[in-house]
């Protein structure tokens, strides 16, 4: 069944068919749309459910999946919402079919979401103006229903980094009023929208909403500690940690696509904000710390192994890698780089963001990484080298190869 059959069964049971949300956003954005969601009006759920092959995926409400022009969709019937309790479960949907088109898209989210495009003919339906908000760069609240969910305080941060749009002033108040309930939301929805942020043209735009809402320290505590933390003038142009940060995700954004490591650089120096207040600007040994805020982030969040284990290995290492000379600690860094399967273009990325030029051992990564696979290839262990000191022994001769072949620039 097509679109168009679709609206026409739907049309000669008596009700009136639309497509909603994200599609008709992303279409007068100009950014590929592909998914469509449908909102019945007019009909019931029996007759919705009997009229149709459709399977019911709503616990609260009547949602359902129907496979139209070849792509399964998710279809609804139009609905009202009530907040009744705390949380995105929190409220009570009402649905009938003399629910309107303009009262299901009152209690969504934002203007931007907030439209519709009736079908067939394709007439779009804008009751609060987001076309508007979408010429002007402008993230807006559609009514006061924003708090009904908490999460959308942390959509419109992310919407702001995926779009590049600001998010109008008293929308920043409805995202501070969701603070008390986004501190109780389940980890996986919050890492849900970070993950999508950071996988945006502009993740720093997503904490720097939250930290301008007032409620970075509900869902990134360990973020929001480094604000106001003082960093050394000459390397930080005066600004905080917090700050820092920010340009340092903006700058591996600019680098890579991939999200563990813009990740990486987001918390590359999360243990500048455990340093002795005494000690500023100064943050000797900021790196084991930061080792402890990680731990702290990966209980409440459980982040997916490969983010976890490629941010240690920044964290350790960032201030370190500039630093690497001796041919003993390259090969160790090359053999613990290689174990966990980091990338060393990844790895040069974080570097490059965080000290603004490619160090040494980086720029040679390849070379020295081809002169230990050779000598690895041409070693034979001694006969009587016992199994227990195989690996210091491969070790000193792998750096003394390195040392004899590459010798430091410099």
């Amino acid at each position: 069944m097509n679109e168009n059959e679709f609206a026409a069964r739907v049309a000669a049971l008596g009700g009136q068919l639309y497509v909603v949300g994200g599609w008709v956003r992303d279409r007068l954005i100009g950014r590929p749309a592909e998914d469509k969601d449908y909102v019945v009006c007019g009909l019931d759920a029996q007759t919705l459910e009997r009229e149709f092959q459709v399977r019911s995926v709503g616990r609260q409400f009547p949602v359902y999946l129907l496979e139209v022009s070849g792509r399964l969709s998710e279809v609804a019937l139009a609905r009202t919402e009530r907040k009744t309790g705390t949380g995105y479960r929190g409220f009570e949907a009402r649905f009938s079919p003399e629910t309107t088109i303009e009262e299901d898209l009152y209690r969504r989210d934002t203007r931007m979401n907030s439209m519709a495009v009736r079908l067939p003919g394709g007439e779009l339906i804008d009751p609060f103006g987001g076309r508007g908000d979408i010429k002007n760069k402008i993230i807006r609240a559609t009514s006061e229903h924003f708090r009904d969910d908490p999460v959308r305080a942390l959509r419109a941060a992310r919407q702001s980094a995926q779009l590049g749009f600001s998010i109008d002033p008293g929308t920043v108040e409805l995202m501070s009023a969701c603070r008390g309930e986004l501190a109780r939301e389940p980890a996986e929805r919050v890492f849900a929208e970070m993950r999508r942020a950071l996988a945006s043209p502009r993740p720093e735009f997503f904490f720097t909403a939250l930290r301008d809402a007032g409620i970075l320290d509900a869902v990134f505590p360990e973020l929001a500690a480094l604000i106001g933390v003082e960093q050394p003038a000459l390397y930080h142009r005066g600004l905080d940690a917090f700050e820092h940060s920010m340009e340092v995700l903006r700058r591996a954004a600019a680098l890579t696509p991939r999200a563990a490591t813009r990740f990486a650089a987001l918390v590359h120096d999360l243990g500048k904000e455990l340093t002795p207040r005494q000690e500023w600007p100064r943050h000797i040994g900021h790196e084991e710390r930061g080792l402890a805020a990680l731990e702290r982030l990966d209980r409440r969040m459980t982040l997916p192994r490969p983010w976890y284990h490629f941010a240690r290995f920044m964290i350790a290492n960032h201030m370190r890698l500039p630093r690497l000379r001796r041919p003993g600690a390259i090969v160790a860094v090359i053999g613990e780089m290689r174990r966990g399967g980091f990338d060393a273009a990844e790895v040069s990325a974080v570097i490059r963001a965080d000290h603004g030029a490619l160090p040494d051992f980086l720029q040679r990564y390849g070379r020295y990484a081809a002169v230990l696979d050779e000598e690895r290839a041409r070693l034979a262990f001694p006969a009587d080298l016992p199994p227990q000191a195989r690996g210091r022994w491969l070790r000193m001769r792998l750096a003394e190869a390195l040392a004899r072949r590459l010798p430091p620039e410099g």
